[in-house]
């Protein structure tokens, strides 16, 4: 038996029809159709209604104390001297924020947290936790499951402070709160281009007030940046592996050390990543609905590809680093083996001359021809031993 009518239209016709009785239907409160639309018609307004009840609370309006810098007459900030320095004036304004909204807590202040964590009626850990560079990806609820912490692992871009010319790829936490059905708080210790994708509205489907889709659309770009990273660190071993085919540098063996520390801080934060998603796909945490659903799994998908990648990597660049040591220090003995050598070569005349130093008699004394004789002598076996040591190859 089919699960919908086709009343005998195809399926855009159908679906434009009941589209237009709906509107019609919510906008006057009935309308004159056939019993067979009737029925077709009746599913999808009541399930749009059942919708507009469930966020009905997005909507409302709720007070709270903010500090904002005052201005004068021009738009220009008041500033006052204090200790012999001008700091801003700030003042205590009050604002109204919708349920539903977005609150984005980039490096907060001891004020600013505390300020936030009164009006929304939080505990200040949950905001402190997320601002701790250490912290692990975990989920946290409070006892009256009213708010929940959600801590994972970003990828960041830092900039080497000896070589300015290297990257360092590192990871940072992000804390995603959930406030009973109120509102949706990000906190993280600096901007990240994951947040401002959202700032920027770059994703598509973006909406506040639905923080189960905006929690897994944050881990799903959360993996998409680990792949985009882990790629650009790939590019980067090949480029080094270049150079360092024609010239042993320090530099690049310093930036292949670089880029294999940060393979392992992605590693570990990917897998601290995927065991938070885990927990939250089986439905314990937050309310799972079936499209948001489909936005997890892929983040899932997406994250475990990053592991993979960044596996594969680290083995590569680690073969690599092992290789390039084993030729160094090969070279290294090359080059002592060498310079023994020639050592030894200098060696031979040095000695040869030397027994005619000494105040004993020697053969070809008081001869005019004694010290050319020397010489030869001095030049022939220098000549052989360099032979010899030809032979054995310790000039290579």
């Amino acid at each position: 038996m089919a699960k919908y009518r086709k009343l005998g239209r195809t399926s855009n016709q159908r679906k434009a029809l009941l589209r237009n009785q709906v509107t019609q239907l919510l906008y006057h409160g009935k309308i004159c159709t056939t019993e067979a639309k009737a029925k077709e018609i009746r599913k999808i307004a009541e399930g749009l209604i059942a919708l507009g009840v469930k966020e009905k609370d997005n909507f409302e309006v709720v007070k709270v104390q903010a500090k904002v810098a005052k201005k004068d007459a021009e738009g220009k900030r008041v500033k006052e001297v204090v200790d012999g320095k001008k700091v801003t004036v700030y003042e205590t304004v009050e604002k109204e924020i919708k349920k539903g909204s977005w609150i984005n807590l980039v490096n907060p202040s001891e004020n600013e947290i505390k300020k936030v964590c009164e009006n929304i009626n939080i505990q200040e850990d949950f905001i402190r936790d997320a601002l701790d560079f250490e912290e692990k990806a975990r989920i946290d609820t409070e006892e009256d499951d009213s708010t929940t912490l959600f801590v994972v692992d970003v990828p960041i871009i830092e900039k080497d402070k000896e070589h300015d010319e290297n990257d360092i790829y590192t990871t940072m936490p992000l804390g995603m709160i959930f406030v009973r059905d109120d509102f949706f708080i990000t906190v993280s210790l600096r901007k990240n281009k994951i947040i401002e994708a959202f700032e920027k509205m770059k994703i598509k489907n973006f909406q506040t007030y639905k923080k189960s889709r905006f929690l897994f659309q944050i881990l799903y770009l959360n993996a998409s940046f680990y792949l985009t990273y882990l790629k650009q660190i790939n590019k980067e071993t090949e480029i080094a592996e270049y150079i360092l085919k024609n010239s042993m540098r320090n530099k690049e063996l310093l930036k292949m050390l670089n880029l294999e520390k940060g393979l392992i801080y992605f590693m570990t934060s990917l897998k601290s990543n995927e065991v938070v998603m885990e927990k939250t796909l089986r439905g314990r945490i937050i309310k799972l609905y079936e499209d948001d659903e489909d936005i997890l799994e892929d983040a899932i998908t997406e994250n475990r590809q990053a592991i993979e990648m960044a596996k594969i990597y680290s083995d590569i660049l680690n073969g690599s680093m092992e290789a390039y040591g084993s030729i160094i220090s090969n070279n290294l003995n090359g080059v002592m083996k060498t310079l023994t050598s020639i050592t030894i070569v200098l060696a031979v005349p040095t000695m040869i001359s030397s027994f005619w130093g000494m105040n004993v008699p020697l053969p070809f004394e008081g001869k005019p021809y004694g010290f050319a004789v020397m010489i030869l002598i001095a030049l022939l076996t220098t000549i052989i031993v360099t032979w010899w040591l030809k032979k054995k190859d310790m000039f290579n």
